[in-house]
């Protein structure tokens, strides 16, 4: 089941699965991309909602936007307009109900390897 959020016009909607629709591999996937896995740490680290602008990308805008869709469609994080503004957040809750755990042990491993950032 793919739920709907969002509240621009029809066609700005995003799909997200439903907490119970989010799988291991599909988490694990997104989360082994170092650039997919810098926007998660700096929403973790900012533990509210960031405008997808405000997470700098050493890529292209169309690659960075490949790197938030794979991270939305696999249930790591959830995006939902805001007048032009798209806003991510992470969706913690969810991953840790699913996969306790995970979340945090992916955290703590990339800090350790990279611990400037």
């Amino acid at each position: 089941m793919v739920t709907q959020l969002g509240d621009g016009p029809a066609g700005r909607e995003l799909a997200h699965p439903a907490r119970s629709d989010i799988r291991l591999e599909q988490v694990l996937h997104a989360l082994a991309d170092p650039m997919r896995l810098a926007v998660v740490r700096a929403l973790d680290a900012a533990r509210q909602e960031l405008a997808c602008s405000a997470i700098e990308l050493p890529v292209s805008k169309s690659t960075s936007t490949h790197h938030f869709r794979v991270l939305r469609e696999s249930g790591v994080i959830r995006q939902d307009y805001r007048g032009t503004a798209k806003m991510t957040c992470l969706r913690r809750d969810d991953l840790d109900a699913r996969f306790p755990g995970l979340l945090d042990s992916v955290l703590a491993a990339a800090a350790r390897q990279d611990p400037a950032g």
